[in-house]
């Protein structure tokens, strides 16, 4: 198996005086309550976990949970207090500022809430500005953010001053702007919360547009779970500091690993969610009728026509193999028999 592009290994941000001396004495056993009577905030406590190339891992929390904390403390814009951080096996904590500034611009993105474009300059113009930084000759770095123009769908635009354009629009030169330096690695911190619902949703569909295309490996900071469970490969629910579960966002729909992320997950609604892999029988009912279903297939898009059917209805993989059965009362079970009192 290849070594993952990004490596925690217990990793502990703590603000405070007394943080560092602390955090050695707790060995390792941080409560955040006692660190706080001594005058320390906890934001990231003991964060072990591991992204490969091309994964997109959404973390996820409510305000103050500490998902921010952690991504700035990955991109070393926050030191870590404690713990080890691997980027491509390169370990994060021991680069000195000129490594560490190599690897910011060689290797990461990164996209924030605020779009922070340079109002004096035009669209192209800020794309074009962290390939001049680099070095990259003018007329190279202007043809490079015409690609990225496109890429992001702002043909026509690239003439346009920040102050002409919407949110949405302010947010793709965002994306563009961090596209340009090809990073390997994209750190994303709640970059769609600022705009419009109507919006957000065409920025998720284009961002899913984008990796599809890409392939990144990346980091997405949110504490919306409907962002989360559209575009995760895994999902990292925090509460205070620590991850309460990483998994698969059917896991953690399916078999959340606390109460907190039971509660955090109960309200989902599950047929938008789950695939039919999710649910279906391994094994193959004698009672199959005539319909089938792809076992990729999100619920919501088949439920219909699986509850016309009397018989049991087959589940198949990409090369209509039958791989598995899924009986209609199943079906109904998922969708209503999930909320409020799933355990």
């Amino acid at each position: 198996m290849s070594e993952p592009v990004i490596k925690c290994q217990s990793v502990y941000k703590i603000f405070g005086a007394n943080a560092e001396r602390m955090l050695k004495e707790a060995n390792g056993n941080v409560d955040a309550k006692t660190f706080q009577e001594n005058g320390c905030i906890v934001g990231v406590n003991n964060a072990s976990f591991e992204v490969s190339k091309g994964e997109m891992l959404v973390v996820m929390g409510l305000s103050g949970s500490g998902k921010s904390t952690l991504l700035r403390c990955i991109s070393r814009l926050t030191e870590a207090t404690g713990g080890k951080i691997f980027i491509e096996g390169q370990d994060l904590l021991n680069l000195n500022n000129k490594e560490l500034i190599d690897l910011r611009r060689n290797k990461m993105g990164m996209v924030f809430q605020s779009f922070a474009l340079l109002p004096h300059k035009t669209v192209l113009e800020n794309i074009a500005f962290p390939l001049q930084i680099k070095g990259i000759k003018t007329e190279d770095s202007i043809n490079k953010a015409m690609d990225m123009v496109k890429l992001v769908g702002l043909d026509g635009r690239e003439n346009y001053f920040p102050r002409e354009l919407s949110g949405g629009q302010q947010q793709r030169v965002g994306i563009a702007r961090s596209l340009a330096v090809e990073p390997d690695i994209w750190f994303l911190d709640e970059p769609f919360s600022a705009l419009d619902p109507l919006i957000r949703k065409e920025m998720q569909d284009e961002f899913l547009r984008l990796q599809e295309k890409l392939q990144k490996t990346i980091m997405f900071i949110t504490h919306d779970f409907d962002e989360a469970l559209k575009l995760a490969d895994r999902i990292a629910i925090m509460k205070d500091g620590i991850i309460e579960q990483l998994d698969t966002p059917a896991n953690i729909v399916l078999k959340p690993a606390t109460e907190y992320v039971r509660k955090f997950t109960e309200e989902v609604p599950r047929e938008k969610v789950l695939l039919i892999q999710d649910v279906m029988d391994e094994k193959t009912s004698s009672d199959i009728g005539g319909l089938k279903v792809s076992k990729d297939e999100i619920i919501e898009n088949v439920a219909e026509k699986i509850l016309t059917q009397e018989k049991t209805v087959a589940v198949t993989d990409s090369k209509n193999n039958v791989v598995g059965s899924i009986n209609p009362a199943k079906i109904i079970n998922t969708v209503f028999g999930g909320r409020k009192n799933n355990n």
